[in-house]
Parts: C-alpha cells; sequence; structure tokens
C-alpha cells in the first residue's frame, strides 16, 4: 500500500507541475513580453492555490500524514510539533488542533518564504539585465529555473528533516546562522552590485563549453559547424539556479523555525517560489522603493533565527504557531506602510527642488 504522504506529495507535484504547464504550453506558447495584467492574473492564481492549500490542511491535514488514532497523532506530533500542546481528549477535537497548528504553521512558512524572496528577485533582475535578456525570454527562462528550484528544494528540505531528526542540535546551528545573517542584512551597505557576467560560475562556463554571443530566439541550445552551442540564455538559467541555492540557505532553515514536517516546509516553499515568477512581473521595477523591507527581512531572519536557537524553551511555555504569523505579517505590513509614509531623501530633495 502507498504510504499516504506519499499519495498527497504526487498529488501536489502533478498539480503543480500541471499548472505550469499550462501556462507554459498553452495561454504563454509564444514567448511575448508579460503585461501587468497577465502578471496580476497569474499572481492570484498562485495566491488562490497557496490560500487554496492552507484550507486543505485546516479541514484535511490529518490525511497528509494517516492519521487514524489517537497514537498516530502523537507520533506526529512528537516528531514534527514537538511544542504544540494538545488539550482535547477526544480523537476529533486532538485532530483539529493538530490541524489548526499545521495549517498556521504552512501559512507562516509561506510569508517568510514571500519576504525573503524579495531579495531574490533584486538578484534575478541584475542577471536578466546584466545579461541584456529580451524581455521577452524573461518567462521562458523564469519558468525552467522554477522547476529547477522545485527539485533542488525538495533535496535540501528532505535531507535537513533527516538530519534534524537525528542530530537536534543542527537546530542551533540555523538559528545562530540566520541571527547572524539577520545582522549582515541589516548592516551592510548598499554598495554597487557586482556585474553578474564576473561571477566564477559564469567565467568556468565560458572557459569549459562552447557559449554563443548572441541568443538564438528563446533556446538553450543551438548547433553551428556541426558543434553544439550553448547559448547565453543557459548561462542565465545555471546563474539564477546557482542563486536560489545560496538564497535557500536562509529560507529553508527559516521555515524549519515555523515546522519541523517537511511536507509543510516543502509545500510552502514550492508555493511561494513559484508564485515569485508572476510577482518578479508586477514588482520587479518598483522592489527598490521598499527601502524598510531590507530591515524587515533583516528583523524576521533574526526572529526566527532566536524561534531555533530557543525552540526548547518556547516550547516548553507553549509558544504557538499563529504567535510567529502575527510577528510575519505585522513586520512585513509595517516594512512597506513606512516604505510608503517615508520616502528615501533623494526624492524628498527632489520634490523640494521641483516646487520651487
Amino acid at each position: 500500500m502507498i504510504p499516504s504522504e506519499l499519495l498527497v506529495l504526487g498529488a501536489f507535484l502533478i498539480l503543480i507541475i500541471g499548472v505550469l504547464m499550462i501556462d507554459l504550453l498553452w495561454v504563454g506558447k509564444n514567448s511575448h513580453v508579460i503585461s501587468t495584467k497577465e502578471a496580476l492574473i497569474w499572481t492570484g492564481v498562485w495566491v488562490a492555490l497557496a490560500l487554496g492549500f492552507y484550507f486543505f490542511l485546516r479541514y484535511y491535514g490529518h490525511m497528509l500524514h494517516g492519521i487514524d488514532t489517537k497514537e498516530d497523532l502523537r507520533d506526529i506530533v512528537r516528531k514534527y510539533a514537538p511544542g504544540l500542546r494538545i488539550q482535547s481528549t477526544e480523537l476529533k477535537g486532538m485532530i483539529i488542533e493538530y490541524q489548526n497548528h499545521m495549517s498556521l504553521s504552512y501559512l507562516s512558512g509561506y510569508f517568510i518564504e514571500e519576504t525573503l524572496s524579495v531579495d531574490n528577485i533584486f538578484v534575478i533582475l541584475l542577471i536578466l539585465r546584466g545579461f541584456s535578456v529580451p524581455l521577452k525570454d524573461y518567462k521562458e527562462v523564469l519558468f525552467w529555473g522554477i522547476l529547477g528550484a522545485i527539485i533542488l528544494r525538495f533535496i535540501f528540505i528532505f535531507t535537513g528533516s533527516v538530519l534534524i531528526q537525528r542530530f537536534n542540535w543542527i537546530l542551533l546551528v540555523f538559528g545562530a546562522f540566520l541571527v547572524y545573517q539577520g545582522a549582515k542584512i541589516l548592516f551592510k551597505k548598499d554598495d554597487n552590485q557586482k556585474n553578474p557576467r564576473d561571477f566564477a560560475i559564469v567565467r568556468f562556463l565560458s572557459k569549459h563549453f562552447n557559449i554563443t554571443e548572441e541568443y538564438s530566439h528563446d533556446k538553450f541550445f543551438t548547433r553551428k559547424d556541426n558543434k553544439l552551442f550553448f547559448t547565453p540564455l543557459l548561462v542565465v538559467l545555471v546563474l539564477i539556479e546557482f542563486t536560489d541555492v545560496l538564497f535557500a540557505m536562509d529560507s529553508i532553515p527559516a521555515i524549519f523555525s515555523v515546522s519541523l514536517d517537511p511536507f509543510v516546509v516543502f509545500f510552502s516553499n514550492i508555493f511561494a517560489i513559484i508564485g515569485l515568477r508572476s510577482l518578479f512581473f508586477l514588482i520587479a521595477n518598483i522592489v527598490d522603493k521598499f527601502r524598510f523591507l531590507k530591515a524587515g527581512v533583516s528583523v524576521l531572519l533574526a526572529f526566527v533565527g532566536c524561534k531555533l536557537l530557543f525552540h526548547t524553551w518556547l516550547d516548553n511555555i507553549g509558544f504557538k504557531a499563529s504567535y510567529s504569523l502575527y510577528f510575519i505579517a505585522t513586520v512585513l505590513f509595517l516594512s512597506i506602510i513606512m516604505s510608503i509614509l517615508i520616502p528615501k531623501k533623494e526624492k524628498l530633495k527632489k520634490n523640494i527642488t521641483d516646487n520651487r
């Protein structure tokens, strides 16, 4: 008999890949520049699917791990939610409490990943512009980049979960790393970004493989004189995948701070990074206007890092999953509102000059 976890995971992957293929092969079968309207529609689709999955976990989350008895539930709670203190004594009430905890943890993880992904948008935009990728090919390269990210996140998340189950002290390492990253982001100066063509991985590819100077429509490979050549679009794709690995080093440990369940972590992570592709076309040109978002990200990383460092104490005092969700939502909201209400000084000076 196939475990329920594999059935749910398989159905989830079929759903995600199915919607992506509809977008690529039907809606966007021809390369084109993504309009604000199209980006808004697809952002709405992915947000709706992410919220729909929240309700699935809220009312049917017990199906994920095949919970049929009290003992099944206790085993799962011990393994993935050691801080959860179930008050009910009847199986139905116990399951409801567990599902509430699971769904809120999923939602917290989703918002954490979405918030941290804003920095990823900066880097992706830098890469695409640095290689002068045609606007009509943005969608194609981001599509394949996300498919690669799904595979990489799957490996990282489930490997990390196995390590955490065996070596609980890894959570402390994750926590210290996230606090350090939070402080680093907060105090890092906004220096000029490095040219993506100068990255070591780009130099390696250029040295060991045949790469054309020009793009070949939306193709990653082309043939010249019976030789196989990579196009610059493939170099861009490899670079985007490489940067996703780097960003995963922050985001995956951060989501483990709200849930130790690898399936919940994976679901929230994938919905967030897939929604990032559509969100990219909406905010790529305005993301630099959210001046306080960097501070918000640093506070968020420090918060989840402290949660990991003090997870045993927090479990003992009954720290609820909803508290994390409230804090994350508040930080994100304040970062955006303050960015709107307190614009950059350059903008203020320009306004004063224009009014004279």
